[in-house]
């Protein structure tokens, strides 16, 4: 199905109802799909293999922030005054 962002603001519950039966809503902007709508369950699953939540892989080897109280503190200074 297809709705436009006026659908979406004006009529989000029965776009919400037709998601809910399963169905896909692709919203379009200006003529052109700029969004899916999609059963919650239906969202793939964003972990790796070994567990590991995929947002933080990034700094998994990142040795700066091994000490990740030391990482705050120095992206902190400067902008605290001790006294």
């Amino acid at each position: 199905m297809q709705a436009t962002a006026k659908d979406l603001r004006f009529h989000s519950k029965k776009l919400l109802d037709t998601v809910a039966r399963g169905e896909e809503v692709v919203i379009t902007y200006r003529g052109k799909p700029c969004a899916k709508l999609v059963p919650y369950s239906s969202i793939p699953n964003t972990e790796l293999e070994n567990g590991e939540d995929t947002l933080f892989g990034i700094w998994k080897d990142n040795e700066e922030v091994a000490d990740v109280n030391k990482y705050v503190r120095s992206i902190r200074e400067g902008r605290t005054h001790d006294h």
